[in-house]
């Protein structure tokens, strides 16, 4: 319960933030289908994370993030202490099989496939299959998302916090828009390779199309000031 507190407060007071210093623009597709969803993204910054957790206000999504970020002190308690996932390597129990609870439990998961942030210059790094096996393991819902922001705008920051250097690209301020597309379903045994591959590679095509969609959306409503281009 206590858990769940926080993690109420965490996401409104992400609201609040994104209200104040993101001009934040969700184009929706569809409604959102009942019951437990997987979300799953292109990851254009280290801010990703926390503004998805807006799509899904009312109840709670569990992320996957970067390991690094549950070695970091108190940060990284708070994160366990908000149910969300540690993608490290090594744990107990693999952030696929963590997800895999969370979904047979009744709850919905958010994943970026890239598994890392996406290339400062533009477009997606190469999918991994963990979105894929999920979305076959269990059946639910996939909500493929777009997201897209001006990537000039976003900050370098580094830091020893967990013992080793870590750095990654924040995003702060600025336009930040997301386009949330038409449910997929998807059928198949996990077991087997062409059928995970088929699905990483469907599931990337919609995020792909649908970042495309918000960027021409988000450019066209706030265009770059006089000074900035695209990296």
């Amino acid at each position: 319960m206590h858990g769940n507190f926080l993690y109420r407060l965490t996401v409104l007071a992400v609201r609040i933030y994104a209200r104040l210093l993101f001009k934040l623009d969700v184009h929706w597709r569809s409604p959102l289908p009942a019951g437990p969803k997987l979300f799953v993204a292109n990851h254009p910054s280290a801010s990703d994370p926390f503004v998805i957790t807006q799509l899904l206000y009312s109840r709670h999504l569990s992320v996957l993030i970067s390991g690094n970020a549950f070695e970091m002190p108190i940060f990284g308690g708070f994160l366990h202490r908000i149910e969300q996932i540690s993608a490290a390597p090594g744990q107990t129990k693999s952030a696929f099989e963590q997800a895999l609870e969370r979904i047979r439990a009744g709850h919905s998961v958010a994943i970026f496939p890239e598994g890392i942030v996406s290339p400062r210059q533009g477009g997606c790094h190469p999918p991994r299959s963990g979105a894929a096996r999920l979305a076959l393991s269990t059946g639910v819902p996939v909500i493929p998302v777009g997201i897209y922001l001006p990537r000039e705008r976003s900050h370098y920051i580094s830091s020893r916090l967990t013992g080793k250097p870590t750095a990654a690209y924040w995003y702060l301020h600025g336009p930040y828009g997301m386009t949330v597309g038409k449910p997929l379903q998807f059928q198949g045994q996990v077991e087997d390779p062409e059928a995970v591959r088929s699905v990483t590679a469907s599931i990337m095509e919609n995020i792909a199309l649908l970042a495309d969609a918000s960027e021409k959306r988000v450019r066209g409503f706030f265009p770059a000031p006089a000074g900035l281009t695209s990296m």
